[in-house]
């Protein structure tokens, strides 16, 4: 049997209400979404908006806070590439931070050497479940008057000195692919705790279309009547997969103990495997961990990643630098510039963690860690 690196957890209870959905007189656009950001909000800490996916997220996120031509939004090469592409979207320069060598985080150090007066958002990402440093990040947003962005689709559930995610940025994203914390099969939000920025997020998302009389251009034409003021685009996520998202977030409390006990299981069997450095959490930090990233020592990433995988073990690696893609190469961004995330990505593999995975499952994985490196 094969072993992925993350898989959904689908029960009876996420069938019906997916059921209950197709039955109903909505399949988009109805109560159902409504109800699936109030239990987003509920979970994030901050109000939010449902979108169609995580990329689309970032985009509207990045939409809200203003970031167009001329702007310059910092962010960080250990990501999937749409944490930088979807600000690129919208004519913005990036400028990419090293990151920590402990957390694989933005390293706000090397934020503070990048960012001026054209900086209009600094993007964080949680790697693996493991929030960013905000605090750090939003005191150096306020000295330039940027936005900070929180890219949290490893980390609903997760919290920093008791402050849930969602409350962290200005702006929040999540995304609920099926290997994420929990899934709608495609699906994302953006959560915010200023009322304006969550405003200008719902009406891109909504392709830019304005219906409150209050602000309209030309409020008397008519009960019909509607404005689009700014180009938006159409990401509304439909009520059926909002319904499979409010399920999921009932099972949160539960996905989020199982990865906890595995991860706890992961540090304790693997601590005396020679060649493995095994992830840290920093104090403060009580993480929904998405990934369990190891990095593989001495030069052998490839070789554990390529037996493993003989093996039906269907390890991962997270991520390659979001600069040595072609469309950046392209662009003049080369390697070398963040040199503490070329080294993570060196060595970085991601094992098996999800929900259904069984300690036998897990005992599989180790037992195969400890054959290739001896220990």
């Amino acid at each position: 049997m094969t072993l992925p690196y993350g898989r959904q957890s689908i029960d009876q209870s996420d069938v019906e209400a997916v059921a209950a959905a197709l039955t109903s007189d909505w399949l988009t656009t109805g109560p159902r979404v409504a109800d699936f950001e109030a239990d987003i909000a509920a979970i994030a800490g901050a109000p939010a908006v449902t979108v169609t996916n995580g990329t689309t997220a970032l985009h509207t996120a990045y939409a809200a806070a203003g970031v167009g031509p001329g702007d310059e939004v910092v962010t960080t090469p250990m990501t999937f590439v749409a944490t930088a592409s979807t600000a690129m979207l919208h004519g913005a320069t990036i400028l990419f931070a090293d990151v920590e060598d402990d957390t694989a985080n933005i390293d706000p150090a090397s934020v503070e050497t990048l960012v001026s007066e054209k900086t209009r958002a600094i993007g964080a990402v949680d790697y693996a479940g493991h929030p960013a440093d905000y605090d750090a990040l939003r005191k150096i947003a306020e000295r330039v008057d940027a936005v900070v962005i929180g890219d949290a689709a490893h980390a609903i559930g997760s919290t920093f000195h008791g402050r849930p995610v969602g409350t962290l940025a200005d702006l929040t994203t999540f995304s609920f692919f099926p290997t994420k914390n929990l899934t709608t099969a495609e699906g994302g939000a953006v959560a915010s705790t200023r009322p304006d920025l969550l405003d200008r997020a719902r009406t891109f998302r909504n392709i830019g279309m304005v219906r409150d009389r209050d602000q309209l251009r030309h409020p008397d034409e008519g009960g019909w009547y509607y404005e689009v003021q700014g180009f938006g685009l159409n990401y509304r996520l439909p009520d059926v997969l909002c319904a499979l998202g409010s399920s999921q977030l009932r099972r949160l409390s539960a996905f989020k103990g199982r990865r906890q006990q595995l991860t706890a299981r992961y540090d304790r069997l693997l601590a005396d495997v020679p060649g493995l450095r095994l992830p840290v959490q920093r104090d403060g930090v009580d993480p929904m961990r998405h990934l369990y990233p190891v990095r593989v020592l001495d030069g052998r990433r490839r070789e554990v990643y390529d037996r493993l995988r003989a093996e039906g073990i269907l390890v991962q690696v997270n991520y390659i630098p979001v600069y040595w893609h072609p469309m950046f190469e392209d662009l003049g961004y080369r390697r070398g510039m963040c040199p503490v995330a070329e080294a993570f990505y060196a060595e970085e593999l991601s094992l098996p963690l999800f929900y259904d995975l069984t300690d036998t499952d897990q005992d599989r994985v180790v037992e195969a860690l400890r054959n290739i490196l001896g220990g």
